[in-house]
């Protein structure tokens, strides 16, 4: 026997376990890339939307309809997929554009439905609230994601994650013991509980939404894939459009958006690049927001988004100058100490898990691959 040909027991266990590392690494990095994604999307896009409004915008479908109709972007990254799987593939095994089925694919137009919804709600809300008392309700959006999630997909709960919970919750809630005082001075009354009710509505529905995208992944009959993410997201933002264009259309936004841009207090050049960025900044929002799904959970999203409510409003206080009060420093550090909790418990629960041999071996192949996403 030629010695070049005997197999090393150890190296044959090393080549079993590569794939999963390969798989486990690219995850983490998928995480982190989403994340960050998420980050622009979740602090820039109340920033830039409350812009359109207080220099004279006062469309609420059309600002709902920017939300997602910067959509065709995402057929950017699904081509470059596309093409390096079509110069790394076997030209005999095939190559889709697409690979979505048609389970999933009504699965994404019904998401879609209640994303255009939500949509309208979250900017009915924030046209008449400021910056900094929308994202206060909207954090209560982590108590129903934890809920929905709870019941949709059996999250399961320990010590940490229920304390991350629980300090961001409070730490929203700080910040409501002087929201009153940032109530425009123009409006009534009506219009500022209808807001809050609006924005309310919004948290629970979008709290709905990310356990459900996560529902969607786990009863998918066919392997879920990054790429296959972005197709989601791109058929979710694609009906949700056609909604709020509907909602456009019985509206009339149509015939005013020009005399709009007219009156725009910053001018009308400015108004189209708003609402440019607002397209743009939100689709960032959405695609980290599933994106994190996939590669962690709808609980962690939500934490996410929830973390970065205290970013949001000292950039508020930085270009709107709105107030930064001491309980928004207060509700900064809680937010920061829920936001540890959930990572430490997180990474003390992958470093007690021990695995067997046989269990590392039989789990070396991720359930959702990596590798076809590129």
């Amino acid at each position: 026997m030629v010695e070049g040909d005997a197999k090393n027991p150890n190296t044959e266990q090393m080549e079993v376990n590569q794939p999963k590392h390969d798989g486990t690494t690219m995850r983490k990095a998928l995480l982190v890339i989403n994340c960050i994604i998420l980050s622009i999307g979740n602090c820039g896009s109340p920033i830039i939307m409350r812009l359109y409004f207080i220099h004279g915008g006062n469309r609420i479908w059309f600002s709902s309809w920017l939300e997602t109709a910067g959509c065709p972007i995402i057929l950017l990254p699904i081509a470059c997929a596309y093409m390096h799987r079509s110069s790394t593939a076997d030209p005999t095994s095939g190559n889709k554009l697409f690979y979505m089925e048609r389970r999933l694919f009504l699965a994404a137009i019904v998401l879609g439905i209640i994303t255009g919804l939500d949509n309208n709600f979250y900017c009915y809300g924030l046209s008449r609230l400021p910056v900094s008392t929308s994202s206060l309700i909207i954090a209560s959006q982590l108590a129903f994601t934890a809920g929905f999630a709870f019941l949709l997909v059996k999250q399961k709960f320990t010590a940490y994650s229920i304390n991350a919970v629980f300090l961001l919750t409070i730490g929203a809630g700080v910040l409501a013991l002087h929201s009153s005082s940032d109530r425009p001075a123009n409006e009534s009354n009506k219009e500022y509980i209808l807001g809050f009710v609006m924005t309310l509505a919004a948290a629970a529905l979008y709290g709905f939404i990310l356990p459900l995208v996560e529902l969607t992944y786990k009863k998918a009959q066919q392997e879920i894939s990054y790429a296959l993410v972005m197709e989601i997201q791109l058929v979710m933002c694609l009906v949700a459009t056609a909604f709020c264009t509907v909602g456009m259309l019985v509206n009339n936004d149509f015939k005013v958006i020009g005399r709009e841009a007219r009156e725009f207090e910053l001018g009308e050049t400015k108004y189209y690049i708003v609402a440019i960025f607002s397209a743009i900044i939100w689709q960032c929002f959405f695609l980290g927001a599933i994106g994190v799904v996939f590669c962690a959970s709808s609980l962690l999203s939500g934490v996410v988004i929830s973390v970065l409510l205290p970013v949001t409003e000292i950039l508020a206080v930085l270009f709107f100058n709105e107030k930064f009060q001491a309980e928004k420093g207060v509700s900064l550090a809680l937010s920061l100490w829920g936001f540890l909790s959930y990572f430490y418990g997180d990474i003390k629960r992958i470093k007690t898990k021990k695995p067997t041999p046989e269990t590392e071996m039989a789990s070396s192949l991720p359930p959702n691959s990596l590798e076809s996403s590129v």
